[in-house]
């Protein structure tokens, strides 16, 4: 049977592994926080050079010493095979099952690429040089972590005895560019009409939730909400994990912490809220509500901090609101139901729903106004839609963005204050 070129640099650099890491000594190092440095990666490659150079190990002619040696350093100090696609612009996800498999989303597409690491051990170590600069460990006591790249990418990580293919990994990436809400529409992801709807909204400091699936762009859609924010307004952004990047000159941006080895130290997301609330903030927006922090956000937007943005998960407008009501409940207090739809349809202005679409294309599919309470009913307006009229060629969504008539209520409010605001954009003919 035919050896591979990618079996035969596989086996080369199993081989030539242990060597470099006996030369580096890293077997007996503990600063693993300093694996990463540049001074390390130069090391690492002046040994795999020397190794190489003794022949200790011996490349074929039809491998290229020069590639291989910079796959080799990446493998010992940096993040392995999976390091070309951590800064590829166009790669939104990496998802590493076990070493020996390796997908990446791209244009919202999942593919299988060759890449490959060259054991378990070695993919362990990538995993542990990535949470260990933030503090984190993780080893058979601790078999799953939360963490984050120097980019923001978010990271996590889950390993046997709970993985039961090997270490898994999965990063989302969050790359330098950054979408602006004109991008969204010239990509499709919104019509014109819905950003200029939307622009209103957040100059005129309505709460907005932005709704959707794992993976819809949640997080893209409340930067590009953002920019609309005034750069003279104090702005409090709250997540778990750094992720929001705001053009405005006043933000300060809190992270949420997990709690250390000996289960101490949490401060979560409800916890960095509450403290938002003293900290005379014109803006409060939160990556994601997931909990009981919901209470307190919305408590915040009946409480004069108008404007405020986050998101949840919610496969419709309708079942956000649902989910809203639990996350409320989480929160612990003995709360009617009553009450707690009176706190959302108080709060609560619009509700912009994603959807990611079989193409790998997100969309906005929906914007509702929340028009207030009926007897227990949360009562909505739909404002703008995405309808689907077909599948064109190479798996291609067909369909049109369509506002649905009418303008929401405020808008009658805003008009008696003076402000003249453009009612043709609620026009039910089809766009795009």
């Amino acid at each position: 049977m035919t050896t591979s070129h990618a079996e035969m640099s596989a086996a080369l650099k199993e081989q030539l592994q242990p060597l470099v890491l006996r030369e580096l000594d890293l077997f007996r190092r503990t600063a693993l926080n300093n694996l990463a440095s540049a001074d390390l990666r130069s090391e690492a490659k002046q040994a795999i050079e020397a190794i190489l150079a003794s022949g200790a190990v011996r490349l074929p002619a039809n491998i290229d010493a020069t590639s291989f040696v910079q796959e080799m350093t990446a493998e010992i100090m940096g993040y392995g095979p999976i390091e070309p696609y951590l800064h590829d612009d166009s790669v939104s996800e990496v998802m590493v099952n076990g070493p020996n498999q390796i997908y990446i989303e791209r244009n919202g597409l999942l593919a299988s690429v060759p890449a490959r690491f060259i054991s378990a051990d070695s993919l362990m170590r990538v995993i542990e040089r990535i949470v260990a600069p933030i503090g984190r460990r993780i080893d058979e006591g601790v078999p799953m972590v939360d963490g984050r790249l120097p980019d923001g990418s978010r990271v996590n990580a889950i390993i046997p005895p709970l993985s039961l293919i090997g270490p898994v990994l999965t990063i989302r990436r969050f790359g330098g560019q950054r979408y602006s809400m004109e991008r969204l529409v010239n990509i499709g992801a919104l019509s014109q009409a819905m950003a200029e709807f939307l622009k209103v909204c957040v100059q005129y400091r309505k709460n907005i939730i932005v709704s959707g699936g794992t993976g819809t762009g949640k997080t893209t859609f409340l930067n590009a909400l953002s920019e609309y924010i005034s750069s003279t307004e104090r702005i409090v952004t709250i997540e778990d994990a750094a992720e929001l990047k705001l053009a405005q000159p006043h933000v300060l941006s809190l992270e949420a912490r997990p709690p250390n080895v000996e289960g101490r130290g949490e401060i979560t997301i409800r916890d960095l809220v509450r403290n938002a609330l003293r900290m005379r903030p014109d803006r409060i927006i939160v990556g994601e509500c997931r909990g009981g922090e919901a209470l307190d956000m919305l408590q915040a937007m009946n409480t004069g901090h108008d404007g405020s943005l986050t998101s949840a998960h919610a496969n419709s407008p309708r079942d956000l609101l649902s989910r809203l009501e639990v996350m409320v409940l989480m929160a612990g207090m003995e709360l009617p139901i009553r009450a707690v739809r009176e706190q959302i349809a108080s709060a609560v202005d619009i509700v912009v729903q994603l959807s990611r679409f079989s193409d790998g294309r997100r969309r906005v599919t929906a914007i509702i106004a929340i028009e207030g309470l009926e007897g227990d009913v949360i009562l909505t307006q739909p404002l703008f839609s995405f309808r689907q009229r077909g599948v064109g060629a190479g798996g291609a969504i067909i369909g049109s963005y369509q506002a649905c008539g009418q303008p929401p209520a405020f808008y009658e409010a805003l008009e008696e204050a003076g402000v003249r605001l453009d009612r043709t954009l609620f026009s039910d003919a089809p766009e795009r």
